[in-house]
């Protein structure tokens, strides 16, 4: 958690790690930046019989500023190996779609 709570506040950790513990699931490019995808797992002690992930981007060039975005949990399935496949399955375009959901909007 103390890990998170850096990435999220800092970016990319100082240690040059990457910004996510999760699975990288793909390369996107979005608004001329290059975004890595990782797929995280949510844990939810009411639901034991499902696993559920996140979808966490992180642009390329994270600066000390900005946090990676993260979804909520969208991806909900059995098996943890169904909510991987269900990842590394989304196309370009679905997943350019969830991340620019998930950017902050300009207010």
């Amino acid at each position: 958690m103390i890990l998170l709570r850096v990435m999220s506040e800092l970016g990319r950790p100082p240690d040059g790690t990457p910004p996510s513990p999760g699975q990288h699931v793909a390369s996107i490019s979005h608004e001329g930046r290059f975004w890595d995808v990782y797929l995280e797992f949510a844990d939810d002690p009411r639901r034991v019989d499902s696993f559920g992930g996140v979808l966490c981007f992180s642009p390329a060039d994270l600066d000390s500023e900005e946090a990676p975005v993260r979804t909520t949990t969208i991806l909900i399935e059995r098996t943890f190996e169904e909510v991987v496949r269900k990842a590394h399955a989304m196309e370009e375009h679905q997943l350019q779609a969830l991340l620019r959901s998930a950017l902050p909007g300009d207010e």
